[in-house]
């Protein structure tokens, strides 16, 4: 019934030409295209501001994706009618890059896109619609991808959201499953960027040494691998494999724990059966590490897979993420 009498909102597709990320050495676009929901009414109230939720998308995902094939415009229509959450504004920046994703962090290669996500695109925002502009009223989550950067934006930027939920999110910590991991070898044998973008484990172990351990001198890529060919095997190259540990959330918790003391709010969840191995251990330990630094959070491992529990009605981000978000953020002047 709901699906069928709730208001509509809109979708906004708008574009943010960014200064950060104008000249990266990487060719990577810095026009970026930004997706914005309205709520249902927000034309017809000119004075009426709206608390945001800035939404981020997963690797080789993208701002039109989520909308177009995940559903978000119908699932927070049907969301604000049912009382889930109230009207608000919620926020998708295109983060896809030359190689799947920007893993929302700063990078000598790729260019500086945690400033671009926590800095640039919220004065953007604040900018062009009405906004409640203040942290209270700012919520950030993701998924995958968007999950992990989620967690280290947080980690990043203290006092810029109110409250913070990850869903899967990916690289919170180091684990063998990706550390060197299977795309190494091949992304080292590569010598073009098709090569590279050919098979799935090849392009993320790209788009992460990107992201993690760029290099602008490097070739073809921009970045240095944590290994190197030898005769018959992989060796692992140690001072690469430093940086991309000491990147994760794991690892910078114990430098910035104030930052997550800040939040109102910080919860994240995972899938039991998650494909991506890395995801249900590293969040346990995660968790873990929340709680011998006194950090408050919720950490939930449900029953389903990487992606098989998080959109629609039935799905997590209608059922946990929003309803988080309504008792959290602040949706009052």
């Amino acid at each position: 019934m709901a699906a069928q009498t709730a208001p509509a909102g809109h979708v906004v597709v708008t574009h943010l030409d960014s200064k950060l990320l104008h000249g990266n050495p990487g060719g990577e676009n810095p026009r970026r295209r930004v997706s914005v929901y309205l709520p249902a009414g927000y034309e017809a109230s000119p004075s009426q501001h709206y608390p945001v939720l800035y939404y981020l998308h997963g690797f080789t995902w993208n701002d039109s994706l989520i909308f177009n094939q995940d559903g978000m415009k119908t699932l927070l229509d049907q969301a604000i009618a049912a009382g889930q959450i109230r009207p608000l504004i919620v926020v998708v920046p295109d983060e896809q890059t030359r190689f799947g994703g920007s893993w929302y962090t700063n990078s000598a290669t790729n260019g500086p896109w945690a400033d671009f996500t926590a800095r640039e695109l919220i004065a953007f925002i604040d900018k062009q619609f009405r906004t409640l502009a203040k942290p209270g009223s700012r919520g950030l989550a993701g998924h995958s991808m968007g999950g992990g950067g989620t967690v280290r934006l947080a980690l990043a930027y203290p006092g810029t959201w109110a409250a913070v939920y990850a869903l899967s999110p990916a690289f919170l910590g180091p684990h063998p499953s990706y550390l060197p991991g299977p795309g190494v070898g091949p992304a080292l044998r590569a010598t073009s960027a098709a090569e590279a973008q050919r098979v799935h484990t090849t392009l993320a172990a790209v788009s992460l040494a990107r992201a993690f351990s760029p290099n602008p001198k490097a070739t073809p890529f921009g970045a240095n691998f944590p290994g190197s060919l030898g005769a018959d095997s992989l060796a692992r190259r140690d001072a690469v494999l430093a940086r991309w540990v000491l990147a994760s959330p794991l690892y910078t918790l114990p430098i910035h724990p104030a930052a997550l003391r800040q939040l109102r709010a910080f919860a994240f969840d995972w899938g039991a059966q998650d494909e991506v191995k890395h995801i249900p251990p590293t969040c346990r330990q995660f968790s873990n590490l929340l709680a011998v630094y006194g950090i408050q959070h919720t950490a939930e491992e449900y029953e389903g897979t990487h992606g098989s529990r998080i959109m629609g009605s039935t799905g997590r981000v209608y059922q946990q993420v929003l309803p988080f978000f309504n008792k959290h953020l602040d949706f009052s002047p």
